[in-house]
């Protein structure tokens, strides 16, 4: 499996060579639907985790909701393979696009939930990632994996993350049955077992990272005019959201790279033991693309359906839906990445 993306349209650093400086890799993660093992970097799949290491728990507390009734995971996962069939339904005709009376049944009882958990809760395999793969990840001294958890429940409005570092030579003998949460919180917060394709890409920061002067160039459609017809004329009213959509961050999971904006403007990321700068390490993102990032669309999935039974939706692969669709961005500290992480969404 491999994915490539397009090249950007624009050799941004041609027209403004003041960019070329700012210029960052970043390994976008590419996640799709498979069955990893212990052994692969994955999201969502099994971790190469120690028998003899104590599996983490949340001990919370986990603040009762009454609007959302938790599901049990394997309940998360009959839900999504039932909608996925009913789905593909959908392309015999409206009417055959309808649930099943035992498929109904089957929603009915799950639909009506199950108890709000007591007492620590099981933290959830989000992502495990080989340096290997992934050489951007830099981890401490002797460690070549990163393994990343969380708690499935809101802490608040969005899960709460631990970091494992490790030497995979270390671990000889593997857990073979972790225990998992009871419920989640959000069937968005379970993500789906895949596999990874890693690709190097180059970065720029958002625009309200950089200087106002040159945020008035970005600005300003003349200075677009010398590259031509490779920008965008729809965007000529705003030509720095051309910049932003197509030639700055990349979307979907990724290592390294720029932070993402949006949600908010820029806020310092300082490390809360030391105060020295903290870096972009890990984007969990809720979608690979949207309607505004077409041109980061990997050749390889330009052409592919929107769902079937073992092929989710590809913008979203991974069916996590985090903070009403936006990103969680993990930042480490610059000097010591044995220092407290950052979350951040955005």
């Amino acid at each position: 499996m491999s994915r490539t993306t397009p090249p950007r349209p624009v050799d941004v650093t041609a027209v403004f060579p003041q960019l070329a400086p700012l210029a960052r890799r970043a390994t976008r993660l590419h996640p799709r639907p498979g069955t990893p093992s212990p052994q692969d970097s994955s999201v969502g799949g099994p971790l190469l985790w120690p028998a003899d290491e104590p599996w983490p728990y949340c001990p919370g507390p986990h603040r009762w909701d009454q609007v959302n009734a938790p599901l049990a995971p394997h309940e998360v996962r009959l839900q999504r393979r039932i909608r996925a069939r009913v789905a593909l339904r959908a392309h015999d005709g409206p009417h055959a696009a309808q649930h099943t009376a035992e498929e109904r049944a089957i929603e009915g009882r799950i639909s009506a939930g199950r108890p709000w958990p007591e007492g620590p809760v099981a933290l959830l395999p989000v992502a495990q990632l080989y340096v290997r793969d992934v050489p951007l990840l830099r981890p401490p001294a002797g460690a070549d994996l990163l393994q990343v958890l969380w708690c499935p429940f809101d802490h608040p409005e969005k899960p709460e993350t631990a970091l494992f570092w490790r030497c995979a030579a270390d671990v000889t003998d593997i857990l073979a049955a972790p225990p998992q949460p009871p419920v989640v919180q959000f069937p968005g917060y379970l993500p789906e077992p895949c596999l990874l394709a890693p690709e190097q890409v180059t970065e720029y920061p958002n625009p309200m990272e950089l200087s106002g002067e040159l945020q008035q160039q970005l600005d300003d459609w003349s200075r677009w005019e010398p590259a031509g017809s490779a920008v965008d004329s729809s965007y000529v009213v705003a030509p720095q959201e051309f910049y932003l959509n197509k030639l700055s961050v990349a979307p979907g999971w990724k290592v390294g790279g720029w932070t993402r904006w949006g949600l908010t403007d820029p806020v310092p990321r300082l490390c809360p033991a030391c105060d020295a700068e903290m870096n972009p390490l890990l984007t969990i993102a809720s979608s690979e693309w949207d309607s505004s990032t077409h041109s980061w669309i990997p050749y390889e999935d330009q052409a592919r359906s929107t769902a079937s039974l073992t092929d989710p939706e590809p913008w979203n692969p991974t069916l996590l839906e985090l903070a009403r669709g936006y990103d969680l961005q993990l930042h480490v500290c610059s000097v010591s990445p044995g220092h407290p992480h950052m979350e951040l969404v955005q």
